[in-house]
């Protein structure tokens, strides 16, 4: 029987799409066949990460719990989340499924240090609810590398995007520079884009940094669980 993938998503939907279509166009193969089983769970009942992280109220874990466990139930071989901030939640969901659970912020962090090894400052684009939570700095710091925070005005801007982009809403281009500008100067050599919505917010911006996309190495961590080969590659960076 062929093995199965489980999106674990909803959080958000264009975030989730935005996976599955790296996945699909990462994979090296020649026909409809050969590509992997996907079953995605796009639970859009979850409620929002940010906003629990910061207040303690109306926690997400029961909905992600659920989706998690539906996923078992249809007996996939291995589970992915595309939501940085839902990684908050990652070892209480790991603790009680019993498939393989892929940690996005882990596999970049490994990613990082085994093809930029030389760099050790890098700045973090992200929620609010990553920043509060530090789960980058934890799982960074066990790899040697120093994860860079803008200030508190400049978190309120990537904020701003990554919410505007749910929304549906333009962008404001003149933030994020801003952002990238204040993160330089405070010794970031380059930039990790740390929601999900965020690659798909730089795809239409002007930004001539080297950015790096999480959904893209997530993607290619589960082709390589699924022993397949991987192409395109050229999504790792923005």
């Amino acid at each position: 029987m062929k093995k199965t993938l489980g999106i674990l998503g909803g959080m958000g939907p264009l975030a989730t799409a935005d996976l599955f279509k790296k996945i699909v166009e990462m994979t090296d193969a020649d026909s409809d066949q050969e590509h992997i089983h996907i079953i995605i769970d796009n639970n859009c009942e979850i409620p929002d990460r940010t906003k629990f992280i910061k207040t303690g109220k109306n926690s997400p874990i029961e909905q992600m719990l659920l989706s998690a466990k539906r996923l078992e139930a249809n007996n996939v071989d291995c589970i992915i989340m595309p939501c940085h901030t839902a990684h908050y939640f990652y070892d209480e969901i790991r603790s009680q499924i019993n498939v393989p659970f892929i940690n996005m912020i882990e596999v970049t962090a490994e990613y990082i240090s085994k093809h930029y090894k030389q760099v050790k400052r890098t700045g973090l684009l992200a929620t609010e609810g990553i920043y509060i939570s530090g789960i980058y700095k934890k799982i960074f710091n066990k790899f040697n590398i120093e994860i860079i925070e803008p200030e508190l005005k400049y978190k309120k801007y990537i904020t701003n995007a990554i919410y505007s982009m749910k929304k549906g809403c333009l962008v404001n281009e003149k933030e994020i520079d801003e952002t990238i500008l204040h993160l330089k100067g405070l010794g970031a050599e380059y930039f990790i884009l740390g929601c999900t919505e965020l690659p798909i917010v730089f795809k239409n911006l002007n930004i001539n940094e080297k950015c790096l996309d999480p959904t893209s190495i997530l993607a290619q961590s589960a082709i390589r669980f699924f022993n397949k080969e991987i192409v395109n590659t050229s999504h790792l960076y923005l």
